[in-house]
């Protein structure tokens, strides 16, 4: 009970503190690790360097900083071997090894994306069911934030190795329109009121030139094609501005737009 006591008052007052002091220059320095990897942004930033690239070292950067610092204050002050640490590690090798094969893909996946280019900061995609604005491509993780502004966060293993759309990757994009008219309809007018409204658009390229056909002969309705090239950045206002236009103009050439409807037959049936 005396070596007990003895052993509390000097060695494990002196492991506490250790301890205790351990914690605060771990929790102090990854703060400062956090403001040299936003200071290391901004000043990318001024040297106009590439946002994807500068995000992605700013994410290694700030991990890399983390672990160093890590094995430092554990090998170096709370002086733990970690040759046993690491012979535990190989003991255990397949188990870590499967638990990190996620880890170990996503971070193979960043540098696969880093390099090969299939998107970069700032570009709008679909991928793994969800599409959205890439913000960062970080280490493991993708960020989107989506149309509603939510945050989703995508594995690079996912990204490298499935299929994506990259919506931004183009200067020009087309916009598809399909309007219904009646078969009572002006064929010819129906075109050169589509026409009009096409030419009068400033948004819309003349160069590939704008195509407008009668594409399907439903069972109710007459159905013309509308394709138009656009800049990227235009393609929704365009988009939203021809559904508008075309409705309007319909209306006041008195052009009708077909809806589902069913003729019933009623037969009088005598007893």
């Amino acid at each position: 009970m005396k070596r007990l006591s003895n052993w509390v008052l000097n060695d494990g007052i002196d492991m506490g503190v250790k301890l205790i002091i351990g914690v605060l220059v771990i929790a102090i320095g990854f703060k400062i690790i956090n403001n040299i990897s936003k200071k290391f942004l901004k000043f990318a930033e001024l040297k106009a360097v590439d946002v994807t690239i500068v995000k992605f070292l700013k994410s290694c950067i700030n991990i890399s900083l983390k672990c160093i610092l890590l094995l430092i204050i554990i090998g170096g002050y709370w002086d733990v071997k970690l040759t046993g640490l690491a012979a535990i590690l190989a003991s255990a090798g397949v188990a870590v090894g499967l638990a990190l094969q996620g880890s170990l893909s996503n971070f193979a996946g960043g540098f696969i994306i880093l390099f090969l280019r299939p998107f970069k900061v700032g570009d709008y995609i679909q991928a793994a069911g969800f599409e959205g604005t890439v913000e960062q491509i970080g280490v493991f993780y993708t960020n989107l934030a989506t149309i509603d502004n939510k945050l989703v966060m995508i594995p690079n293993g996912t990204l490298s190795n499935g299929s994506l759309i990259n919506y931004s990757a183009k200067e020009t994009r087309r916009v598809d329109l399909i309007f219904s008219v009646s078969y009572d309809s002006d064929l010819l007018k129906v075109r050169r009121v589509l026409k009009e409204i096409v030419d009068k658009h400033k948004l819309i390229l003349q160069k590939p030139e704008p195509f407008i056909g009668l594409i399907h002969q439903n069972a109710s309705s007459l159905d013309f094609t509308v394709r138009v090239w656009v800049k990227n950045s235009d393609y929704w206002t365009v988009y939203f501005d021809l559904l508008e236009s075309v409705k309007n103009r319909f209306d006041e050439e008195d052009i009708d737009i077909p809806y589902p409807q069913m003729d019933l037959h009623l037969k009088n049936i005598k007893e």
